[in-house]
């Protein structure tokens, strides 16, 4: 059966009574050596005792340790599956940029070809615009063949005009004798 903390309390008042009386009845050089025996045995005892706690401190440290390793070992897991991350992520925008860079080159090249469709358009505006200029030339030649003929024709009917006025005129004044 295990002793109490108050028996052993108990036991030592007794024993320190003990040696206490005993030392008193000793000279005293044994008295004071007694004395350093026993602070050398508390003192060995401390010392045992400090032994004990530090051991015990340094286990508790080795386990922080580990469970500090631990720790380090789950962020080190977790920095990986971050840059995993950011690797798919760059993955992505690559891809994303690929993708945009490939529709960029498709609307150039659909301006391109609305560029060259509008400009054989335009040419072939200007073809017909050529086509009607040189229609305007020609109805430019006719309307001036046409405007000289009207000239002619305009200076033969006057000519005729004049022709068969001054006939009538000269009809009336020579021939009065005919009319009476």
């Amino acid at each position: 059966m295990a002793l109490a903390a108050e028996d052993l309390e108990q036991i030592r008042h007794l024993v320190e009574q003990v040696v206490d009386q005993r030392a008193a009845a000793l000279s005293p050089k044994v008295h004071y050596e007694i004395e350093v025996r026993d602070r050398v045995i508390r003192l060995e005892e401390e010392l045992r005792h400090q032994r004990e706690l530090m051991a015990q401190g340094f286990r508790l440290m080795e386990k922080r340790f580990e469970q500090v390793d631990k720790r380090f070992e789950q962020v080190d897991k977790r920095f990986e599956q971050v840059d995993r991350r950011f690797e798919q992520v760059d993955k992505r925008f690559e891809e994303l940029r690929e993708d945009m860079q490939n529709r960029f080159e498709a609307v150039d090249k659909r301006f391109e070809e609305l560029r060259e469709d509008m400009q054989n358009r335009f040419e072939a505006v200007d073809k017909r615009f050529e086509a009607m200029d040189k229609r305007f030339e020609a109805m430019d030649k006719r309307f001036e063949t046409l405007v000289s003929r009207i000239d002619r024709l305009i200076f033969w009917m006057f000519g005729m005009m004049v022709t068969v006025g001054s006939m009538v005129v000269a009809a009336i004044k020579y021939l009065p004798s005919l009319g009476d």
